[in-house]
């Protein structure tokens, strides 16, 4: 059983990575186009790897910090002596995911640009391809990661299946900490440059989208690589291997041995398989609607999701019973489909609030008729409607897997948190497929930049647009898939946190009265934090659009000729500003992240510390999902608006548009995602800390 289970594991991310290595020569083979659509093109990739270059040199320095302080503990021995290498492995291979899809992405821009210049179904095939690269990579080295750690720790070390996921799950804090830093830089430059952009150019200057004109242009294009791409790319992994290697902990609390361990490593090894062939079923028909080309990603992303909801069944039989005909384990089949059966909805929810094909969105976009201040408001009203649909989803779906597992009966708790675990690996099971729809979107955005730069004809640009405006609500549902398996996944961590406590002391008191004035007061602070996270990368996206802003004013008043398309802007001091601005304002909302669980446990104890971890994720979920839906709604009423609807492009209701979008950018693309990976890095940190906490908390 061991022996497979490194095989299949090692197997599967093989074969991941040799697929986007395939998708990846694929997409290289086609043309970048003219001279100029490769000039801009390589402009954008140097701008967007100069940034990671200067990002990583940051982060390098808050790691070594950590390592340090991991390598004391494990010298008091308060963890073991893997902990701090496992913690620097989970941030490089982290880090790594999004540098592979960003690079791919930047190289495949100009190449989805020129092949809409052929037909929308060609265009689509090389930006999905991109995207797949990104999808690919991210569990081909999850599972790498994963799989070399088992074998070293199981092989050379001899350790038990305890001692192993014990030692695993540090890397899992590495892996949140490098994503943290990643979305939240990432994503305050992209919206700095995005909102300046947009407020100088569109609506001050009345100049079209990525108009080269636009001094903060490049700037912009260059923030959908860092932020929607290698940000997205280093969340996604985290989440991926965070719920595979807690489900694996809660596993081996319920069985005790390896075979738990198994079904989540072999669940994730199949869904590759099932995604890569789910891939080969993605294309469209030239003139397709918004709702053709949706239904052709659902096709790919249906197809894997039936499949692996096939193949569990067999699974489960197989490894927690005798054989494929051994039922004594069905529960856990269905703890496995409720999270598959949960994503889906969830993203089906997300998509009605989202996409411009549905009544929620196209009525946001008529609220435009009357100002700026109304479709603010409406999307203010509808992002806190769409948290209704997915909560309830998500509590069905953790009472179903518990229920299924056998939580219900007092013998069976840790079944029934293995099933809320599983059901978390289920919803990710298929991610290469899942966030290649999502990775696809800034491809398309920056093609659609290119051709407006570049001068194609309007046609081009209509085909990315419609690219575009689908990438929205994919992205929309991927974030909706992580925040959803964030939320279970970080009630599996807390479970796990709780097993240490028991651990460090075997006579802990391990009940968490809502009325113990400890719980409640954790209760309070985890609930605030997401919200204070949340204000300070917003007020950061603000800081940093400000000096955008200031410095395009600059320049269209400064620069001779600029506006009559006779002067040549400076792309690269907006670039310099959006770098320096979002590595100067990551720091505060990680370091406070990192922080808070262990001040609060260190004063109030392991009491609070649940508690804390309790609100954080209830608070959390529904900002997320409250955060993502307001501002995808908002961006595609502004591309249903430019579509030719209440008044087109140029009108006073597309102005408003403008503005309505500028505030839901930094809700979907900064705040909004970062706060899943929150939720998770608290119940990381919390479980790293145990110790600590457990033997010197104050009260």
């Amino acid at each position: 059983m061991v022996n497979n289970i490194v095989i299949f594991t090692f197997a599967g991310a093989l074969l991941a990575l040799l697929f986007a290595l395939y998708c990846a020569k694929k997409v290289l083979k086609f043309s970048e186009g003219t001279e100029q659509m490769s000039k801009i093109s390589a402009s954008i990739k140097k701008g967007a790897r100069a940034y990671l270059k200067r990002q990583y040199s940051v982060v390098s320095v808050f790691f070594i910090a950590m390592f340090v302080i991991l390598g004391v503990m494990a010298f008091l021995d308060m963890l073991t002596p893997f902990v701090p290498f496992a913690f620097i492995s989970g941030g490089l291979f982290s880090g790594l995911s999004g540098f592979i899809g960003m690079t791919i992405a930047t190289s495949s821009n100009a190449r989805t640009a020129n092949a809409c210049r052929e037909g929308l179904d060609r265009g689509l095939r090389v930006a999905f391809s991109a995207g797949s690269v990104m999808g690919f990579t991210v569990v081909g080295l999850g599972l790498l990661d994963i799989s070399i750690w088992f074998a070293l720790l199981k092989y050379v070390f001899n350790l038990s299946a305890p001692e192993i996921t014990a030692a695993m799950l540090t890397f899992g804090m590495g892996a949140s900490s490098m994503a943290l830093f990643a979305r939240v830089g990432g994503g305050i430059f992209t919206k700095a440059a995005d909102v300046g952009a947009d407020l100088v150019g569109k609506v001050e200057a009345g100049i079209p989208e990525d108009d080269p004109r636009n001094p903060a242009v490049i700037a912009d294009n260059v923030g959908d690589n860092v932020g929607d791409v290698a940000g997205m790319g280093a969340d996604l992994y985290e989440s991926y291997v965070g719920s595979i290697i807690s489900c694996c902990a809660l596993g081996v609390a319920a069985f005790g041995g390896f075979k738990a361990m198994a079904l989540p490593l072999l669940l994730a090894s199949i869904g590759i398989v099932c995604s890569i062939i789910g891939s080969f079923l993605v294309h469209t028909k030239e003139n397709a609607t918004q709702k053709n080309l949706l239904s052709s990603l659902s096709r790919g992303t249906n197809f894997s999701a039936t499949a692996i909801a096939v193949i569990s069944l067999p699974l489960v039989n197989m490894i927690l019973g005798n054989g494929i005909t051994d039922f004594s384990h069905v529960g856990f089949y269905f703890s496995i489909l409720a999270g598959l059966l949960g994503g889906v909805l969830i993203g089906k929810a997300t998509e009605y609030y989202t996409s411009d094909s549905y009544k929620p969105t196209r009525k946001l976009a008529g609220k435009s008729e009357t100002g700026s201040a109304t479709i603010i408001i409406g999307g203010l009203g509808l992002g806190m409607m769409s948290t209704l649909l997915p909560i309830i989803i998500v509590a069905a779906c953790i009472l179903v897997a518990y229920f299924a597992a056998g939580g219900f009966k007092i013998t069976n708790a840790d079944q029934g948190l293995y099933g809320i675990a599983l059901a978390a690996v289920g919803m990710l099971s298929t991610l290469g497929i899942t966030l290649a729809t999502d990775a696809y979107g800034p491809v398309a955005d920056n093609a659609g930049g290119i051709a407006e730069m570049a001068g194609l004809p309007e046609e081009v640009r209509n085909r990315t647009d419609a690219l575009d405006a689908l990438g929205n609500t994919t992205a929309a549902t991927g974030k909706g898939f992580a925040i959803g398996s964030a939320a279970l996944t970080a009630l599996a961590l807390m479970a796990s946190y709780i097993d240490k406590v028991k651990e460090f002391n075997p006579q802990a008191d391990l009940t968490f009265d809502i009325m113990n004035p400890r719980v409640l007061i954790g209760l309070f602070i985890g609930a605030c934090l997401p919200f204070v996270f949340a204000a300070l990368t917003m007020e950061s996206v603000g800081k940093a659009a400000q000096s955008v802003v200031k410095e395009v004013r600059r320049q269209f008043k400064e620069i001779t000729g600029l506006m009559e398309g006779k002067g040549e802007p400076d792309y690269a001091s907006c670039v310099d500003l959006c770098t320096r601005a979002s590595l100067r304002e990551m720091i505060l909302p990680t370091v406070v992240a990192i922080i808070t669980p262990v001040i609060v446990g260190m004063i109030l104890g392991y009491q609070s510390v649940v508690g804390l971890l309790a609100g954080a994720t209830a608070s959390g979920f529904l900002l997320a999902i409250y955060m993502s839906n307001a501002g995808g709604a908002w961006d595609n009423a502004k591309k249903h608006i430019e579509g030719g609807n209440f008044g087109g492009k140029g009108s006073d209701n597309h102005k408003a548009s403008v503005v309505g979008n500028t505030v839901g950018d930094p809700f979907k693309d900064t705040s909004g995602p970062a706060i899943n990976i929150l939720i998770k890095l608290l119940s990381m940190v919390s479980i790293v800390f145990a110790a600590l906490v457990v033997n010197y908390s104050l009260l």
